[in-house]
């Protein structure tokens, strides 16, 4: 997550503040095409509204509660956008992925400098690779194009930013005068909206709507 995701080199953190995130009503999972697309445009909004807080990239390790956990608030890293912008639909990706990873841990990357034997719900879901497998495996995985067209608003988007650093945002429903829709993302100046899609290799391209229930 940064250089461009800078800091997420390391995800070796120091813990401060505790948060316990209390996320809104669940959506319950689309049932149709129009209530998929309403779905998409909650999550737009939600992420354009991170936009509007100040936060500082710090890519460290640190305990949070379990589940509904954050980091503190005026904090974080590109995937954590990802994270609270779900929780505003009242989904909670730190469960949701740490039930999947429990019952499919094989499934899952993990590098040899995380050095991890068994499930972490401090960290798991914050990182880029492990957001890219429960995407694939629960949501919807999109061809990756050269065609902005292909991309809507609601999409979430991985890239490799070179040196296989990864970094994660969501296409919202804002356009820049090129007339590609913008992405929020955090790359080191806290969350932003802007047209940087096809700025970086792209190496995921998906939709989550949430756990079936």
């Amino acid at each position: 997550m940064s250089t461009a995701c800078r800091s997420l080199k390391v995800f070796v953190l120091c813990a401060s503040t505790l948060v316990l995130c209390i996320p809104s009503p669940s959506q319950s999972f689309p049932q149709n095409e129009s209530q998929r697309q309403s779905f998409l445009h909650k999550l737009s909004d939600a992420a354009i509204e991170r936009t509007t807080h100040t936060v500082r990239y710090v890519s460290a390790y640190v305990g949070i509660p379990y589940p509904g956990g954050d980091v503190p608030a005026d904090t974080g890293v590109c995937t954590d956008e990802i994270i609270r912008s779900y929780r505003a639909l009242g989904i909670d990706l730190q469960k949701e992925i740490h039930e999947d990873m429990k019952a499919n841990f094989g499934e899952y990357p993990n590098q040899p400098r995380w050095k991890q034997h068994h499930t972490d719900t401090n960290i798991d879901h914050r990182r880029v690779p492990n957001l890219m497998v429960f995407f694939t495996r629960k949501g919807e995985n999109l061809p990756i194009t050269n065609q902005s067209e292909d991309y809507a608003p609601g999409d979430l988007v991985t890239w490799d930013l070179g040196g296989n650093v990864p970094h994660i945002g969501i296409v919202v429903d804002k356009k820049s005068s090129s007339g590609r829709y913008l992405v929020v993302h955090n790359i080191g100046q806290g969350p932003r909206a802007e047209d940087v899609l096809f700025l970086w290799k792209i190496t995921g391209h998906y939709r989550y709507f949430g756990p079936h229930t």
